[in-house]
């Protein structure tokens, strides 16, 4: 197999991966004429097409479909000695990493990722882009984010992700709220006024449903603000009722703002927040630690539960 390399075995991957030149071409950062000319080279070492066409699409021959986990194993394998150099050199690095996160994620991850981080590697730096109405699949495929972190049901398939935390909803009112007079019920929810927080302006979601499907109710929102922290400080001034995740909670003071919480007597599900990233990056040793990083701080803020001035 004269003329055989570790690089020609990497396009080789991510050519039976993609089964696209164009976008093999552009998860390696060269240009489709240089991937079609790896791939001819790679039909000639192999004697295989390695992609045939499928009607209006290629697809991986026989034969290449059945090396792939070899050629992922020995890429694999490779990639380690390699990555052994790069992580001894972390401390001498100034990488950049751009992570696209709403404001409660931020305020509560920003700083303890970047102590972490900068434990190893003193010279990086975060910057946290804000939230677009774009799929937010589209950024990490353009590669202009390196991670996402959010609840979003919209990723696309081939994105990876990992579950960072769950939370729950609370209502967030001031201290002396008439709703905490009695025990709380579906049906005395409904008497009072709420507002909605949604990026989109969306006024509705799970609570509404569980009102209406389970006891045939319906809430009265009457705002609906952008994010948590631009009314969080001005509840003690209003009967107003704010919806608010329970990670909000651990990171306000609910004394200080004159503020207090009750549990929802609804069947809600979790909200489940995670990390995710193009699979291009799977590999890239920088990268892996920058997620596992994340990963080890977030479980270790969001692991207690909200206990301060919840009625249930």
């Amino acid at each position: 197999m004269r003329g055989y390399d570790l690089d020609l075995l990497r396009y080789l991957q991510v050519l039976i991966e993609e089964e696209s030149v164009s976008v093999a071409a552009r998860r390696l950062k060269v240009s489709e004429p240089a991937m079609s000319r790896h791939l001819a080279k790679l039909r000639t070492v192999f004697s295989d097409p390695i992609l045939v066409q499928s009607g209006r699409r290629m697809t991986a021959s026989s034969f290449a479909a059945g090396i792939l986990d070899r050629v992922q194993e020995v890429v694999r394998a490779a990639d380690s000695l390699i990555e052994t150099q790069v992580m001894a050199d972390l401390a001498n690095m100034e990488p950049t990493f751009t992570i696209r996160a709403n404001d409660l994620i931020v305020a509560a991850l920003g700083l303890p990722l970047l102590r972490a981080l900068r434990q190893e590697c003193p010279k990086c730096e975060i910057v946290f882009a804000p939230e677009v109405d774009d799929p937010a699949s589209d950024p990490l495929r353009h590669n202009s984010i390196d991670l996402y972190i959010g609840a979003t049901d919209s990723m696309k398939p081939e994105i990876r992700r990992q579950t960072l935390f769950r939370h729950q909803m609370y209502g967030l009112v001031r201290k002396g709220h008439p709703i905490l007079a009695e025990p709380i019920t579906p049906q005395s929810m409904v008497l009072y006024d709420y507002i909605s927080v949604s990026r989109r302006g969306r006024a509705r979601g799970p609570i509404d449903w569980a009102l209406r499907d389970h006891y045939g109710l319906t809430r009265r929102i009457v705002m609906v603000v952008p994010n948590y922290h631009a009314m969080v400080e001005s509840m003690k001034d209003t009967d107003l009722i704010l919806a608010v995740p329970d990670l909000v909670l651990q990171h306000i003071s609910m004394d200080a703002l004159g503020l207090a919480a009750f549990a929802f007597p609804l069947s809600l599900p979790y909200v489940e927040a995670f990390h995710a990233w193009h699979p291009r990056r799977d590999k890239d040793p920088v990268h892996r630690w920058l997620r596992e990083t994340l990963f080890r701080v977030s479980r270790g803020i969001f692991t207690s539960e909200p206990d301060k001035d919840i009625k249930v």
